[in-house]
């Protein structure tokens, strides 16, 4: 039968309807052959966002910006006068600067499709009766998808099955409360706000869990449909973007002044109009840094690429410049700080505890075995059993099967199953078990901090939770020891109480364990009148590199802050271990005695700032944290893995999600996703951030004061040696070579090693402070100071002609300009090693620009074309020599004044 699609009204079909007609089953799902079939018919679960530029768009607009309409301006004056050749090469190099913009913009939208390739958003589906994970392209109609708190919602579907499902859908509907489900038929004509047996595609499971009929895919999916309706938006400019066009905006005022000046001084001393105007042309084309917009663009993906190696995914180019400005990291524990290999060390029962840990599958006591609580141990592995979501996975791309799920969830499995009880029950595929069947379920979350399920049996109901011991043993009523059981008075809560603090101040996380069975158990009250039957404490070992990159952190200006919802001795015990807060340390903020934002007071400013260790924070008080450092001045990059972290995520100027154990939810909301957990990769973008910025900063110096000295030089040669001047085909050759190559290998540097010794930078600031204005305009005159020292010498002592002159002043301005490149370097570096003279691309670069040259000066037909002369070997002898100067000058007065900060410094 084939699929009548797209299906109408799936919200006003029965449950049977639908299977039916989608040729589905609600425990298997569809096969994986009919799976490629309906692939095939009915393509990928994809759409376009946005549309890509296309190639012929692309390649217009490289012809569409002010300096080619200078450039046509210049070919219309040249056909005018009948110079046709200086015309034509002016066209070709029209041409030549497009193909370049080009080719640079086609990499940048290359390198942006590969990182989007790298972020592949998963979802959980059952076929041929196995849970499998496969990319939510792949999912078709038909498919039984598996929802969870945390997952984004991968296509619309009819709902099946549920257990307290809630979504949020105010990305679709506006509406910004919790959407609760249900499996009710619906009118044809319900609003889609109120489709509650729907889920619909881009939408996030904040609650809860379910099972879904894929009902349509792609553009048939309600997101598809808005999306369809919507014409692509302008992308929005970052704040780079508005830091390069403001620079831009000051050049062209810059330049529009000078050619002014010069243009009133040509005619005044009575110059020809058309030498005035090819004057003031080149002079325009002097000042403006054509590769600029090219080269920040790929040197930003460029950088966001190699993140990508290094398993840190950027997902906007913006969040590159902010991560270099980031001064303080608001970070979890469990996974981040820590292995997120959660380990079994101690059993606690109200009269023995037992050190135990797994070998090769098989329990092993570690201070002999257990003596009176055997009756515990078996209640607590049953709960441990039943209070568990984990599952056993088949993974679509490889044959074995996996546990997946809470590592605490896997822990518990992994405990039953290594003791050999019979007191535990088998489970079947991992999610469910046959004794017990789950007919109702409270999920664990951040303010009620328990878990609990109602299962049925032969014998009537059981209630298995677990939780945080503070918050469970208040559900408990009385306690189990062995055999017996008694009431659980308040002596012996705090007893169990003080226990689990001795726990913690250990470094394990400590999780208690209790249930109830009978047959007049209410089932929407469960969680009451427990018995309790004893703790757990979990091992999460630090990362093995933490310590080493909590170092760095406090060398390079950045404040860590571990901000998580485990027990304050936990936290503590871990702060100590990798050295983010000394063994002396007792300052830890409990997020029970955090007051409310609104009525915070400065001495509780005061103490939030100066903390490192929040525990048992909601995600609320994580959110009015992250409010209080930044409105104290920081930036703050924020690590999140839960559907609750998404706010906080939102809040932070960088927000940080985990790749491996992180929910869609929360990948979906940061700007970057750590693909490996590691705390140390944070550590490593935030360089690689600096890095960047600080390349484009060198670019854009080196631009700069390459485009200034051109002005100096042609506005001096204008008033004292006019009839030498560079000519604008000459100044367009100049700005190609020695623009973009030294430029782009600029931008693709791997920075100085001591990136992460030096403060974080202010994001308001531009791309050029004031000093470094200053540092640009001594830059440019030093170069033209060199030009003209050429130019006089070869002038006066060698008595060359006007021609030779302008071949002279051309050949010293590229080697000055190339030469220049090496002043880049850091202050303080050495000056044969380092970040620069390491960059293999300014070797290259520097090496294609002077083979051009050689090459225009040694071919007749170049040198007609560039109105250039034949220059001897001893005349190049003092043209090199003289491009030498900047590079001698400036790198004594760099040394002189980093030597003068230094002894500054140390007074």
């Amino acid at each position: 039968m084939k699929l009548k699609y797209p299906f109408e009204n799936p919200q006003a079909s029965s449950i049977e309807t639908i299977l039916s007609s989608f040729e589905t089953n609600i425990d298997n799902g569809i096969t994986e052959g009919e799976a490629i079939t309906r692939t095939k018919e009915y393509g990928l679960n994809i759409y376009q966002t946005q549309k890509q530029k296309r190639i012929i768009t692309m390649i217009i607009e490289q012809f569409t910006s002010p300096i080619n309409y200078l450039l046509v301006l210049g070919v219309a004056v040249s056909f005018y006068f009948g110079d046709f050749i200086e015309g034509v090469a002016i066209g070709i190099v029209i041409l030549i600067n497009a193909l370049i913009g080009f080719l640079m913009e086609l990499q940048a939208r290359n390198s942006m499709n590969a990182l989007k390739k790298m972020d592949i958003i998963l979802c959980k589906i059952i076929r041929d009766g196995k849970l499998q994970e496969i990319p939510s392209e792949n999912l078709t109609l038909g498919d039984l998808v598996v929802l969870e708190a945390g997952d984004i919602v991968p296509g619309d579907g009819r709902l099946v099955e549920l257990n307290q499902l809630q979504c949020d859908e105010s990305s679709l509907t506006g509406e910004s409360l919790p959407i609760e489900k249900n499996l009710d038929i619906l009118q044809n004509d319900t609003a889609l706000g109120d489709m509650l047996n729907m889920v619909f595609k881009g939408t996030s499971v904040i609650n809860g869990s379910g099972k879904a009929i894929v009902t349509g895919i792609a553009q048939n999916t309600q997101l598809g449909i808005i999306t369809s309706l919507v014409e692509s938006s302008d992308e929005t400019e970052t704040p780079l973007d508005k830091k390069l066009n403001a620079l831009a905006a000051r050049l062209i005022w810059l330049t529009l002044l000078m050619t002014l000046v010069f243009a009133i001084s040509g005619f005044c001393e009575g110059e020809k109009w058309i030498v005035i105007l090819k004057s003031s042309i080149a002079l325009a084309v002097a000042a403006f840094p054509e590769g600029l917009p090219i080269v920040s663009t790929v040197a930003l993906s460029y950088g966001m690429l190699y993140m990508a190696k290094h398993k840190v995914i950027v997902k906007t180019l913006s969040s590159v410049e902010t991560l270099g400005s980031t001064t303080v990291i608001l970070t979890d524990k469990t996974g981040t700080l820590t292995e997120n290999k959660i380990y079994v060390d101690t059993l606690s029962f109200p009269t023995e505890n037992l050190k135990v840990h797994i070998e090769k599958g098989t329990l092993i006591f570690e201070n002999g075995d257990i003596k009176i609580s055997t009756e515990n141990f078996d209640k607590l592995k049953l709960i441990g059993a039943l209070c568990n979501n984990s599952v056993q996975a088949q993974n679509i791309a490889s044959v074995q099967k996996q546990q997946l799920g809470d590592p605490i969830d896997i822990a518990l499995i992994q405990l039953a199953s290594s003791s050999n009880s019979e007191a535990v029950p088998t489970r079947r595929d991992g999610s469910t078990v046959t004794q017990y069947e789950r007919i109702k379920e409270v999920p664990f979350n951040s303010i009620i901090k328990l878990m609990g399920t109602l299962h049925k049996n032969s014998s009537g109901f059981f209630v298995a939770c677990k939780g945080s011991v503070e918050h469970l043993v208040e559900k408990c009523d009385r306690i189990q020891s062995g055999v017996n059981i008694n009431d659980f008075n308040k002596d012996l809560k705090n007893k169990m109480l003080s226990e689990s603090e001795k726990m913690s101040a250990q470094g394990l996380r400590v999780l208690a364990f209790a249930y109830r069975e009978g047959t007049d158990i209410n089932k929407d009250d469960f969680l009451k009148n427990l018995i309790y039957v004893g703790m757990i404490g979990f091992l999460d070992i630090p990362r093995s590199d933490i310590k080493r990159t909590i170092i760095s952190c406090k060398k390079a200006g950045i404040k860590v802050v571990m901000v998580t919802g485990d027990h304050p001795m936990t936290a503590l015990n871990i702060a100590q271990r990798i050295g983010l807060v000394d063994e002396t340390e007792k300052n830890v903020i409990n997020g029970k005695d955090l007051p409310p934002l609104t009525s915070l007071s400065d001495e509780w400013r005061t103490r939030i700032l100066s903390s490192s260790v929040f525990a048992r924070t909601t995600p609320k008080q994580k959110l009015e944290i992250a409010d209080v450092f930044q409105k104290a001045g920081n930036i703050i990059a924020m690590t999140g893995d839960g559907v609750n972290d998404a706010p906080a995520l939102k809040k932070a100027d960088v927000g940080i999600a985990m790749g491996i154990r992180g929910t869609q939810v929360a990948k979906e909301t940061a700007n970057i996703i750590l693909k490996n957990d590691s705390f140390a990769s944070i550590i490593n973008a935030i360089a690689q951030g600096r890095v960047i910025f600080k390349n484009i900063q060198k670019f854009v110096i080196y631009l700069v004061s390459c485009n200034l000295s051109e002005i100096f030089v042609i506005t001096a040669m204008g008033f004292i040696e006019p009839a030498s001047i560079l000519f604008p085909l000459q100044i367009l050759f100049l700005n190609m070579v020695t623009d973009v190559f030294p430029a782009l290998a600029l931008g693709l540097g791997r920075g100085e090693k001591s990136i992460m010794q030096q403060p974080p930078k202010n994001p308001n600031d531009p791309i050029i402070s004031n000093k470094k204005w200053i540092e640009i305009g001594f830059y440019a005159i030093i170069i033209t100071f060199s030009v003209f020292a050429a130019i006089i010498y070869c002038q006066k002592i060698m008595v060359l002609d006007s021609g030779e002159i302008n071949s002279v002043a051309f050949a010293t301005l590229i080697f000055a300009q190339l030469f220049h490149v090496f002043n880049m370097s850091s202050a303080g570096s050495k000056l044969l090693i380092n970040e620069i003279t390491k960059n293999k691309f300014v070797w290259l670069a520097i090496s294609l620009c002077a083979g051009a040259t050689v090459f225009v000066f040694a071919l007749p037909r170049m040198r007609t074309v560039l109105n250039l002369k034949m220059l001897p070997t001893k005349v190049w002898i003092v043209s090199i020599l003289a491009s030498l100067l900047p590079l001698l000058f400036i790198q004594l007065y760099r040394r002189i004044s980093y030597r003068n900060i230094q002894i500054e410094n140390k007074k």
